[in-house]
């Protein structure tokens, strides 16, 4: 090396800078600088004394001026002599496996580099690799490229400074003018004969060397061996020299003696074959596992002579004291490093300790600031080499592997019956010894620092160690005496590794008794008893004097081991993780998991020094709890729990702890937080595990929350601060004068990826920033872990592309803070593995419901303990009701409350009472003395205050008491229950503030006189409890620990002064801490107790794979959150806390639409949207300004999923574009409060509202809108149609209303047009709605800009196809037919049908399912107030028809015009329109047969299509609409004749089947009213139906009549029908109708008696049955009617001419009708019962009536067959025989007058008159007809005819001519037939009948009887004489 370069000379290692962002972090080792050879000042030094030579001043300026490497650097030329071959080949170590990939450069600090360059260096790579920081050492590389000295390509850098020396060049080629000699190893390596000759030379030249024979005569030797060249094979005699000359203490025999070590070393010198037979390669086999055989007897005569390289690191270590001058010191590290750092020379265990505590020592000790930095750099290399050079297999757990592929089952180590592990070739087998340097760390507790007590240690026979163990050497500063025996070295001989050590050995069985340890067991045992030992060094209490002071040796040991735990951990992570790591207990072949032997001595080392009240301390502390965290959670669940509950939140939330700590631990909780993967695990594992003390997740975000929005403004951000603190190293310099050693600083040892602590928390506006960049850190991760699962998550990716990820990610190992999008896989490259265990999100949640129940049955408990425990017996968590049950949850439950379980178990309920015994029972109280017994008997509960709960108690406690101790001086337990209850009112009495006067011991004793059975108890233990009591009060240890806080300063002066000087927050703070130390390892020794017992059920950790996850973490966390940060949002103007907390909101609402969280997302859309201010523009802030920005973005990428929050968003954009208005001076409608104008908003926001992001970004939210769900537009519009209705109700009737909202649902609408039609459907329901509230709105200004807009989208939609049966368009244009029916302004309905009119003109030809609107909304106009409205409608019907006729049919709708033609018919006010719109639906007739499209001509139509019903039926169906319903009587008329001569003309044509649809729905119909009276609601007024009926229906009825005549054939099969029709009308009150009826009927039946069937005959018999029956009065005979009533009169109005004034349609009711016996019926009742009778008796007169016309009618009597004609025969005979017997009960007749029935007698003369006139008529006629059938028929006619011949002549005889002429001329033509029908039988029956007749006959000569009754009279009896003989016939 050029002394020239004094940079290179004296480069001591300092930390660099960090590498930027974007470069891969170095190797570890690459940032050590190479050191300079402290030989050559050593020299200097040793020669004058002088201190300032060039290359030492040089030294000390560059420490002052560079920057200090890495901790794992390497101290350069220290160890860099080669091991090279003679023909230039370099040894391989056997633990290399990688090479280092890169040629060297001149950049060399950014190479990854090591100690050792012997290693050739392979072919580069095509890419460089990424740096594993597994193993930083195996990759080296020369420390010193620009050496001048090179061969074979390899640089060395000179072990001298003085380029000069001989021995400064490479041996591997021998060159004469250099090198005369050379030695030549066993191994074939060279040493320079300069380099050893030239020590041994000085040494021998000293005066010590003349002194002392042995040293004299072995340079001697040792000389002469070299010179011969033969020292290489006897390396010990080489060395003998040397080792004494160390032993001399001259400085400068031991600089020269140790220079010459290091180089042999260097050179592999001392590396011993294991063919040599003194120095076994390896620890000698075992001779059994007899203790007394054990390596620890040191005098023991069979063991092996101590290994050369025990010896050498005895020999360097020896020089090492307090008074060793630094200039040994320092080669005694350069010589101890070399040792520890070289390939082939391997050192272990209690060598290797001693070697590390030398350094450490010479760190401490030494005043020299250089050589303090060289020991704290070189202690930083061994321990790095130490951890570097485990090997672990699966390729040293790769990071992919930590997260996937490693089981966490530690305990499966022993199972298994292969363990994969490095094989070495068995020569260098170690078989398996016991150790006694094994676990323990056997460490002095040395007074001094140096001093290594001689005295044995004992050995622990496993690696578990006793709880003892974890103090056994706490107070130990130094790592002292791992070895004890300073005059036997060997204990455990270290090793060495011959280069030819192959690095595999066979896999063997775990459990064979022989196991071979490997070299690499070795050193993961080397690796952790150096980790012990730092950990017990941190340990080390302080006292309060090294606390104050940075420089005392206790604080700068205390850091620099906390320094290098972190450092371990930073760097070697696999280790602890890596299920390959494993020690195996050299006495028991046990083997254990590093991480558990680790385990234990990492948690104390956190609980003991993360309390300190020591910043430094306490932030490496944070440092390495993180490291714990991000690395081991998986392996040590618990107690990072405990650590966090126990220690680090306790401190976040105590008032007592500093802005510091907190800053510290909230930075540390940033990363966390920035870990998606860790967060989620932390809720899984503990907010899930209901084993779990502490919502931790959940407490944290509640804390941070507090933290971040604590009330206080947040201090402006200063700009040099870093934005976030957490990952900024930062690099301080040493300042240091004279000899005074320098304090240990943190920047010292810089570890990558620690905090620079020095800019945070130093104010509380800092603190809250930091919360709130936690909180939201939180939120990001929440949103990186649970909504970018568009990449799979992790465990489903394959393996192998898996690692190849991971290798990737592991080149950056510091997380880039700033970015966005963190990656869901969490950035620590050396986490632990995470085991399989799978987290199906439904578990936990199921999980975390359980723990969130039983924290609330804990509360209802702790509240009412009784209905806390019914509670807990619902849910399940006490089994049941049983005692035993309920104690044990009592007992075992964390969170009860100690008092609400001695209130609950004290009640004297039987229950209770129960359960308190079984409670007692299970506690135990055996072997302890009372005093004793009864504190651990209150510890589970607190003692109520009422007697009777405390009797019950102690009396339980006395029994538990006496049945589990013998050892007791009670007679029975009820002494110890007097005693017990004795001892509780003494603790009150002793203690109570109450209490005045106390009682004394004397007091007490006499208290207890005679209590045991009647004897005494002993004084002494009387006195014994007393003075116990009295000392040391029963308390509960929580009470205890509450109470541990500071007093308050006393008032006053003396308050004041003595508080002079004192910290009493520090103290408050040290009080609590201890407290809350102790109370950790208290925790952790129990839980080490219980690993050890192997109970790990709930260990199990769960990784996080899912992103369900986020949803509960979300839904549980969201309120502090929302509180987190609205907060700052509120008290802040700093823009860069602003920005920090919409970063959060928008993060939060992300999760929330993400998972679809309705609550959360409203919530936290509403508050943002709160915070933009535009309701109030005054107050409004830039931040608020910000606030609309981010509302917005949110709109732009949340949109899909805000549901309801669109309401907030839009609301906001119409509120901005309203202060836009405003701000550009346009008059807008104030909706402000009344009276008072707003505060305009300042100009510089108004011109910020109007910026472009603002602007495009408002604009974004709408023209985005057709990227949004079809479920999301829904919401989009349903949100913007409310904003809209809002904007127009608040602009009131104003000239410009606000129409912003409208005018951008118009802009959507053209926007999602393309829309799938299913999506667009449900859009416009929503839309079409707001536009018939918009367009009915009562401001027409709204109401026209609403029409034009519904237009302009029309026309847009109309452009798109529609195909058949799609009812789309018919939808859109609904909003212009609801405007028509519901805006009653003309120039709106005007406007409407202008719209429409544009649309045809322009769209015709698309017009598809949109005719139907277009219909409608003329025929709503058809009934619009205005003329011009309905003529202009009309005028465009017309026009349609006339010019798109075929058009419309071919779009289905026919229907719908003649609906709307027929619309206009019913016009009433326009008469000329109406008769207009008949005739064009007339003339509608011809057209349609003409169309084509109609399809007339076509032959076969499906069912669906048929014509008839498309076409056909809708102009009929018109017709029938206007009869029905038209208000005009000539249009009725018209539609009447038409209706009826277009059947006529078209019907010929109809088929059958549509004749029938013609009956069933448009002919029968029309006189439905007949039937019901529901269809008379149609009327208005009476005298309208009164008219309908009188003229439409009556016409109507004839017409029918008519045209059944007309198509008889073919509607004879609805001729029933038609009779049920004429039944109807018949029968009805109204007389006029009946006439109508029956003579419609007659018509029908004359008219087409030709064509009636007999089966049509016996119909029509059937229906003059039912009409008779039906007007049958059998109500006469009632007797009820002829009660007298009270207050009735004869004043009845006949009320047949009442119903002429008004024609009204009332069915008869039938007679069945009978009012029920016994029930008196009203006057009014009985009144409309007589109107019945009245009309049925008018009615039976008018049936008799006909029935006579129609059988007198000789077609009609000539076609009816006799049986029917028969039928007919028996009902006139029936009503003829009704009206004779009414006629002959004068009493039932005078009866009724009475009541009223009529003015004057009743009876049915002319009924029983016609019928009887009727029936002899017919059945004369029936006996005379001479047809066959009649003929057969003749017995059944006489049989009629005689009695009712004979019983008229009888009655007419009795007839008196005085009273009865109105009876006499009645009957007198029904006689006067009767006599001639007699004369007119044949002679057989006249003689038959003559005896009954005759008599009759002759009485009738009495009687003055009219002339035809004479003539029948002189016919008969002239027929008697000829019968007789009297006469004969002329």
């Amino acid at each position: 090396m050029d002394a020239a370069d004094p940079l290179h000379e004296a480069a001591i290692p300092l930390p660099p800078s960090p590498p930027p962002h974007d470069e891969q972090m170095p190797n570890i080792l690459s940032n050590f600088q190479p050191m300079r050879d402290p030989v050559d000042e050593n020299r200097a030094r040793s020669a004058d004394g002088e201190r300032r030579s060039v290359s030492g001043a040089a030294g000390r300026q560059s420490v002052e001026s560079e920057v200090y490497p890495h901790p794992e650097a390497t101290v350069s030329s220290v160890s860099q002599a080669p091991t090279s071959s003679s023909n230039g080949s370099s040894v391989q170590p056997s633990e290399e496996p990688e090479q280092s990939s890169g040629m060297h450069s001149k950049t060399s600090q950014e190479t990854p580099r090591g100690v050792d360059e012997s290693a050739a260096p392979p072919t580069p790579p095509a890419k460089p690799l990424p740096s594993n920081p597994a193993s930083p050492v195996t990759r080296r590389e020369p420390a010193l490229p620009s050496s001048p000295s090179t061969s074979n390509g390899h640089a060395r850098p000179s072990v001298d400074s003085r380029p000069s020396t001989p021995h400064g060049r490479h041996p591997s080629r021998p060159s004469t003018d250099l090198h005369k000699r050379s030695l030549t190893l066993t191994k074939g390596n060279t040493v320079s004969v300069v380099l050893i000759s030239s020590a041994l030379e000085t040494i021998a030249a000293s005066k010590e060397a003349k002194r002392s024979p042995p040293l004299r005569d072995s340079v001697q030797r040792a000389l002469e061996m070299v010179r011969s060249g033969q020292g290489g094979d006897r390396p010990r005699e080489i060395f003998e020299p040397l080792r004494l000359a160390c032993e001399t203490r001259n400085e400068k025999l031991m600089i020269a003696s140790l220079d010459c070590i290091s180089k042999l070393i260097s050179y592999s010198f001392f590396a011993e074959t294991s063919s040599s037979p003194q120095a076994p390669s390896s620890p000698p086999p075992s001779p059994g596992p007899n203790p007394r055989n054990s390596m620890s007897n040191g005098s023991h005569p069979s063991l092996p002579p101590p290994s050369l390289v025990d010896l050498v690191v005895h020999t360097i270590t020896s020089c090492h004291n307090e008074s060793t001058p630094e200039t040994v010191s320092l080669q005694i590290v350069k010589a101890l490093l070399a040792l520890v750092l070289s390939p082939t020379i391997l050192v272990h265990q209690s060598s290797l300790l001693k070697a590390v505590r030398t350094v450490y020592n010479i760190f401490l000790l030494s005043v020299d600031p250089v050589n303090q930095m060289v020991a704290q750099g070189g202690l930083t290399q061994m321990v790095n080499h130490v951890f570097a050079r485990c090997k672990l297999s699966n390729s040293s757990l790769s990071r992919s592997e930590s997260t996937t592929t490693l089981s966490a089952r530690d305990s499966d180590f022993g199972k298994s019956s292969k363990r994969p592990s490095i094989v070495m070739s068995p020569r260098h087998s170690v078989p398996l010894t016991p150790q006694p340097s094994s676990l323990n760390g056997n460490e002095e507790t040395a007074s001094t620092l140096v001093e290594e007590p001689s005295e044995e240690s004992s050995v622990a026979p496993s690696v578990a160690q006793t709880e003892e163990t974890l103090n056994d050497s706490a107070e130990d500063q130094t790592l002292g005496g791992e070895s004890r025996h300073p005059q036997n070295p060997a204990r455990q001989p270290s090793e060495s590794v011959t280069s030819d050590a192959a690095v595999d050995e066979e896999q063997e069985p775990m459990d064979a008794p022989h196991r071979q340890l490997s070299t690499n067991d070795l050193f993961i045992k080397d690796a952790f008893l150096v980790f012990r030992a730092l950990c017990k060094l941190t340990m080390k209490p302080l006292n309060s004097e090294s606390e104050r002071d940075m420089k005392s040796h206790g604080m700068r040991s205390k850091l620099l081991s906390l320094h290098l735990v972190l450092m371990i951990l930073e760097s070697h992570m696999p280790i602890f993780v890596s299920p390959s790591a494993i020690i195996y207990s050299s006495s028991s072949n046990e083997a254990t998991p590093f991480i558990q032997a680790a385990n234990q001595y990492l948690c104390l080392c956190l609980s003991r020094n993360a309390v300190s009240p020591v910043p430094q301390v306490f932030e490496i502390s944070v440092e390495i709890f993180w490291r714990v965290i991000s690395g081991l959670r998986t392996k040590l669940k618990k107690e990072i729990e405990v650590l966090l509950h126990e220690i680090f939140i306790p401190i976040l939330e105590m008032k007592t702890s500093t802005l510091k700590q907190k800053a510290v631990i909230l930075s540390m909780l940033q990363r966390l937080c920035r870990d998606p993967q860790a967060l989620v695990e932390i809720y899984l594992n503990y907010d899930c595990d209901s084993e779990a003390a502490d919502n931790i997740y959940e407490h944290l975000i509640n804390i941070i929350s507090k933290i971040g929005s604590a009330p206080g403004s947040l201090a402006p951000h200063k700009g040099n601060d870093p934005n976030s603190p957490a990952l900024q190293p930062q690099t301080k310099q040493h300042h240091s004068s004279g000899q005074v050693p320098p304090s240990f600083s943190t920047a010292s040892l810089a570890v990558p990826n620690t905090v620079d602590v020095s800019t945070i928390g130093n104010s509380e506006a800092q603190l809250r920033r930091q919360g709130l960049e936690c909180l939201v850190a939180v939120l990001r991760s929440l949103v990186a872990w649970g909504t970018t699962s568009s990449s799979p998550p992790e465990h489903v990716m394959d393996p192998m592309t898996r690692s190849q990820a991971e290798e990737a990610r592991r080149d950056n190992i510091t997380p880039d803070v700033s970015t966005d999008k963190l990656s869901p896989g969490g950035t620590e490259p050396t986490r632990g593995p995470t085991p399989e265990l799978v987290d199906d999100p439904s578990k936990f949640e199921s999980a975390k419901q359980k723990k969130t129940t039983l924290l609330e049955g804990i509360k209802k408990f702790n509240f009412k303990p009784k209905r806390g425990i019914d509670f807990l017996l619902e849910t399940g968590f006490i089994p049941s009701r049983d005692p035993k049950a309920i104690a044990r949850f009592l007992l075992e439950t964390d969170g009860l409350n100690k008092a609400a379980i001695g209130d609950y178990l004290g009640e004297g309920d039987e229950e209770n009472i129960a359960i308190m015994h079984a409670f007692v029972d299970m506690l135990d109280l055996s072997n302890m003395p009372f005093v004793d017994a009864l504190r651990s008997f209150l510890q589970a509960f607190r003692l109520p205050g009422e007697a009777q709960k405390i009797d019950r108690y102690m009396l339980k406690f006395a029994e538990r008491y006496i049945a589990t101790n013998n050892d007791h001086p009670f007679a029975n337990a009820d002494t110890a229950y007097v005693l017990a209850y004795s001892t509780i009112m003494l603790n009150t009495d002793a203690h109570s503030p109450q209490v005045k006067n106390r009682m004394t011991k004397q007091g007490f004793i006499a208290n207890n006189r005679g209590i045991n059975d009647g004897q005494d108890l002993p004084a002494d233990f009387l006195s014994a409890i007393y003075d116990d009591i009295v000392n040391n009060e029963i308390r509960m240890k929580d009470e205890v620990e509450a109470s541990l806080t500071v007093a308050a300063p006393a008032p006053g002066i003396a308050g004041v002064l003595a508080n002079v000087g004192r910290d009493l927050q520090k103290e408050a703070y040290m009080l609590q801490s201890n407290n809350m130390a102790n109370k950790t390892e208290a925790v952790f020794r129990t839980l080490m107790r219980s690993q050890r017992r192997g109970t790990k059920s709930s260990e199990q950790f769960f990784s996080a794979s899912h992103f369900i996850h986020v949803r509960p973490m979300f839904e549980v966390a969201w309120i502090p959150f929302l509180a987190g940060l609205s907060g700052p949002l509120q008290d802040t103007d700093d823009l860069e806390v602003v920005e920090l907390c919409l970063k959060g909101f928008k993060a939060a609402i992300h999760i929330a639409c993400f998972f679809d969280l309705d609550l959360e997302r409203n919530a936290f859309v509403s508050t943002l949207a709160k915070f933009t201010f535009l309701n109030n523009l005054g107050e409004m802030k830039t931040k608020n300004m910000e606030a609309i920005k981010a509302l917005l973005d949110i709109a732009v990428t949340e949109g899909n999923h805000l549901k309801g929050s669109w309401r907030e968003v839009l609301t906001c954009v119409s509120q901005l574009e309203h202060m836009q208005l405003i701000s550009s001076g346009v008059d807008v409608p104030d909706t402000g409060r009344k009276g008072r104008p707003r505060k305009p908003p300042t100009e510089e926001l108004a011109n910020e509202s109007r910026s472009t992001h603002i602007t495009v970004a408002a604009d974004m939210v709408f023209s985005l809108s057709h990227y949004l769900s079809g479920t999301a537009i829904v919401e989009f519009v349903r949100a913007l149609c409310d904003v809209s209705w809002e904007e127009i109700q608040s602009s009131g009737l104003s000239q410009h209303p606000r129409l912003f909202s409208l005018q951008k649902l118009v802009e959507i609408s053209y926007y999602n047009m393309n829309r799938i039609r299913l999506e667009w459907s449900n859009m416009w329901e929503i839309l079409g709605e707001h536009f018939n509230q918009v367009c009915c709105h009562k401001n027409p200004h709204v109401s026209f800009f609403a029409l034009d807009a519904l237009r302009q989208l029309a026309m847009r939609f109309l452009e798109k196809e529609e195909l058949p049966h799609f009812k789309f368009q018919k939808d859109f244009l609904r909003p212009f037919e609801y405007t028509m029916i519901h805006n009653s302004n003309p120039d709106v309905r005007d406007m409407v049908l202008q719209c429409l009119q544009q649309m045809i003109q322009a769209r015709v030809h698309n017009l598809r399912s949109g005719w139907r609107t277009m219909f409608a909304v003329f025929s709503a106009a058809s009934k619009a107030a205005t003329e011009r409205i309905a003529s202009s409608a009309f005028e465009i019907v017309t026009r349609l028809n006339k010019e798109h006729f075929s058009l419309i049919v071919r779009h289905g709708s026919f229907a719908d015009l003649t609906v709307c033609i027929t619309d206009f018919c019913k016009v009433s006010k326009y008469q000329k329109i109406s008769l207009l719109a008949i005739a064009m639906l007339r003339d509608i007739i011809p057209t349609m047969l003409e169309c084509p499209e109609c399809g007339f001509n076509e032959a076969n139509h499906s069912s669906t299509d048929d014509p008839m019903i498309k076409y056909w039926f809708p102009v009929l169906f018109g017709f029938y609409d206007v009869i029905m319903n038209g208000e005009d009587l000539e249009v009725r008329r018209l539609a009447l004749d038409s209706l009826f001569s277009t059947l006529k003309t078209y019907g010929s044509s109809y088929p059958v089947e549509f004749w029938d649809t013609v009956c069933q729905e448009l002919l029968f119909p029309i006189f439905a009213v007949l039937k019901s009276s529901q269809d008379l609601s149609r009327f208005s007024t009476q005298e309208d139906m009164s008219v309908w009926l009188s003229t439409t229906m009556i016409q109507a009825l004839r017409n029918l009549i008519d045209l059944y005549t007309f198509y008889f054939e073919t509607l004879e099969r609805f001729l029933d029908g038609l009779l049920d029709l004429l039944c109807v009308c018949i029968c009805q009150e109204n007389d006029t109708l009946a006439r109508i009826g029956t003579s419609c009927l007659q018509q029908l039946l004359e008219k087409n008696v030709k064509k009636l069937s007999p089966a049509r005959w016996e119909h029509v018999a059937t229906t003059f049955v039912k009409l008779f029956r039906t007007t049958t009065p059998h109500q006469l005979f009632d007797e009820s009617l002829r009660v007298e009533i009270d207050g009735n009169g004869h004043d009845v109005q006949d009320t047949a001419e009442s119903n002429d004034q008004a024609m009204v349609p009332a069915p008869l009711s039938p007679n069945s009708e009978q009012p029920k016996a016994g029930v008196r019926i009203s006057l009014n009742e009985r009144r409309r019962i007589f109107r019945q009778i009245i009309v049925k008796c008018v009615l039976q007169l008018l049936l008799i009536e006909t029935t006579n016309d129609l059988l007198r009618n000789d077609e009609v009597y000539n076609t009816i067959p006799p049986e029917h004609l028969l039928r007919l025969m028996g009902v006139l005979d029936h009503s003829y025989q009704f009206a004779r017997m009414f006629n002959e009960d004068k009493e039932l007749r005078t009866g009724l007058w009475k009541v009223g029935f009529m003015k004057h007698l009743p009876n049915l003369l002319k009924q029983e008159s016609s019928s009887a006139s009727t029936l002899v008529h017919v059945l004369l006629r029936m006996y005379y007809d001479p047809r066959p059938e009649h003929q057969a028929a003749r017995p059944q006619v006489a049989d009629r005819l005689m009695p009712l011949g004979l019983g008229v002549l009888q009655d007419f005889n009795k007839l008196r001519p005085d009273t009865q002429a109105k009876n006499i001329a009645a009957w007198t033509p029904v006689v006067a037939e009767i006599l001639q029908g007699f004369v007119k039988f044949d002679d057989k029956a006249f003689t038959r009948y003559l005896p009954a007749i005759y008599p009759l006959a002759t009485d009738l000569l009495s009687k003055e009887v009219a002339p035809e009754i004479r003539e029948g009279l002189r016919e008969y009896f002239m027929r008697v004489g000829y019968i007789r003989g009297i006469v004969e016939r002329s």
